[in-house]
């Protein structure tokens, strides 16, 4: 049963917790439905398989940011055939992770990683590592210049008809057309389309996201008249802050990875989404690995005023971790990675070349979503932030986006016992310390019985609390999964209907966590997906679903997550923290 209490305004999420975890922060990138395996945690480190490194080797760990997956794929899988070899004749051999830029940093911060050679999106991932390396250790992580590999610049993807009923491709479109077209009570009535209703907008996480990160940056810019020279207090003015707030009031989906975000439209189409942050490969990418399923063909906007062309810099660490040996061998790597042939290539993967003598041509065309006659001559480029202007950009974003309520539901069932249960209430605890002042947070525990612990509300007023009396749960009894999801779910429709009531604009979530099979509902599968919103409508509850341990039915759990717009993941004790980091990013 719920006990009734009084609650304030804020997106809510909805933790279903069926094995009492999921604290979240979230890390990105993982964005729509997937699982753990395939969603990143952290760094977002997806690795490329695992080849075997020639006998004798010189092996370099080399983490680069996930949008130029491909093209580093296919550029690395050539350079270890070719066993290029140092002075002292050992073949060099690179294995590559692929990650969000966000993520990989704080993962090199916290020790978590150990690379030889980092490639983030953009030169500010580098400079804000450096200062913080600078205050650990007294050097710079890198201390070198890192060198350019390709250019990815970053922008808009819409949906074909809207953009070209903002003038696409012919009229400019800045970042002030998407402020002014959010902010106008018209909508898209305001540019002759009534009948799509008001301006929808996603955009990646800049916590994590280098696109989510720069694409923001890219708003201040714009709305202060620049294009270099930022500083954190111009990041703070007012007129930001207003541009800002009018943006994240039409935003209704986070994440860590534009390709996410691009897979729910796909999947729910042009009413859902109309466009979201995004890199031009990305865009281009989408169109052919989607193209069965788009309603509309995806295109790419360049901001007019300026944009980031992200020249996803290689950089080799100084930490010491790293041997001369390893070093040279990621310079051999590097210079492969520049030269002409490999340059060539990175066109066919959707990517501008560095290298100003290799022509453009397919699939950098307006017939595939972008327009080729944009350069960075047409388009100026934006100085990349300082590590304390985009500290202040992210300030922005959590001062101006909307606050979440997280009814977070615990599995305390029998099958919870031992390291998981302890792992899942100190992950639980921790999470509710890591909410903003104005979140709210509600805890449902659930074994045979659901029911609601208290206090419940704001969480800058009972978070520390009730992260004590979470902390107190013991696992016994049987699994009542069912039940307690549509029990979260109905909690979270009176919530929203209270906030609507309020003229209180929130986003609305639920996050189940569960270790294994429903033991002792009364309500069967089909009635507690019957529960579930339809997900059609972006404003809608979306289900975020952790398998936790082998025993989860993961199939169900994630039709949940599907069903709604969410994602799953699968943990363990082990890891269970940092998916709950990675939910956050969702929401």
């Amino acid at each position: 049963m719920f006990t009734e209490t009084n609650r304030r305004s804020w997106g809510i999420v909805v933790v279903v917790v069926a094995a009492l975890v999921f604290v979240c922060i979230i890390i990105g990138a993982l964005v729509v439905a997937g699982t753990f395996g395939s969603n990143r945690l952290t760094s977002g480190g997806n690795a490329t398989g695992t080849p075997v490194a020639p006998a004798g080797s010189v092996e370099i760990t080399f983490y680069t940011s996930n949008t130029k997956e491909d093209w580093i794929n296919a550029v690395t899988e050539a350079f270890n055939n070719a066993q290029i070899k140092t002075k002292s004749g050992k073949p060099v051999f690179v294995r590559v992770t692929h990650v969000t830029s966000g993520g990989s940093q704080g993962d090199i911060l916290s020790g978590k990683i150990q690379p030889i050679a980092w490639s983030p999106g953009d030169q500010s991932w580098v400079d804000g590592a450096n200062q913080v390396w600078q205050d650990r250790t007294g050097r710079p992580l890198v201390s070198e210049n890192c060198q350019p590999t390709v250019y990815a610049p970053i922008g808009f993807g819409m949906w074909r008809p809207m953009a070209e009923a903002l003038g696409w491709p012919d009229k400019p479109i800045s970042w002030d057309t998407i402020v002014t077209l959010a902010a106008d009570p018209q909508g898209w009535a305001s540019v002759g389309h009534p009948e799509w209703g008001q301006f929808k907008f996603g955009h990646t996480h800049p916590d994590y996201s280098n696109v989510g990160l720069l694409i923001m940056t890219a708003l201040a810019y714009d709305t202060l008249g620049q294009t270099s020279g930022l500083t954190p207090e111009q990041v703070k003015s007012d007129a930001v802050i207003e541009a800002f707030r009018n943006v994240e009031l039409h935003t209704y989906h986070y994440g860590v990875q534009t390709r996410d975000l691009i897979a729910i439209m796909a999947r729910r189409g042009p009413a859902y989404l109309h466009a979201t942050t995004s890199s031009e490969a990305e865009i281009l990418k989408a169109n052919v690995d989607n193209a069965g399923q788009l309603r509309f063909p995806l295109v790419f906007i360049f901001p007019s005023k300026g944009t980031f062309w992200t020249e996803q810099p290689y950089c080799i660490l100084d930490a010491d971790w790293v041997t001369d040996e390893q070093r040279e061998a990621a310079e051999l790597y590097r210079d492969y990675i520049l030269s002409s042939e490999q340059q060539a290539l990175a066109v066919e993967n959707y990517l501008r070349p560095i290298d100003a003598s290799i022509p453009l041509r397919a699939p950098i065309a307006l017939d595939s979503g972008t327009d080729p006659r944009v350069t960075i001559e047409t388009v100026p480029p934006l100085a990349s932030p300082s590590g304390e202007a985009a500290a202040a950009v992210k300030d922005v974003f959590h001062l101006t986006k909307k606050k979440a309520t997280i009814v977070i539901v615990l599995d305390i069932s029998g099958s919870m016992q031992g390291e998981k249960m302890a792992n899942a209430v100190e992950a639980t605890a921790n999470f509710l310390g890591r909410l903003e002042k104005d979140d709210e947070v509600y805890v449902l525990a659930f074994n045979d019985q659901v029911r609601e612990l208290q206090p419940a509300g704001r969480a800058g007023d009972v978070a520390e609390e009730l992260a004590g009396v979470v902390r107190g749960l013991f696992a016994d009894g049987g699994t009542a999964l069912h039940d307690a999801t549509c029990q979260a779910t109905e909690r979270v429709a009176q919530l929203q209907a209270e906030h609507e009531a309020a003229g209180e604009k929130r986003l609305y979530g639920i996050v189940v966590l569960s270790d294994g099979q429903d033991t002792a509902s009364r309500k069967t599968e089909n009635d507690m997906m019957g529960c579930l919103p339809s997900g059609e409508d972006v404003e809608g509850v979306k289900a975020f679903t952790i398998a936790y341990g082998d025993d989860a039915d993961k199939d169900l759990l994630l039709r949940v997550a599907n069903r709604t717009n969410g994602k799953t993941f699968s943990g363990d004790p082990d890891t269970i923290e940092r998916v709950y980091t990675a939910i956050s990013a969702e929401q």
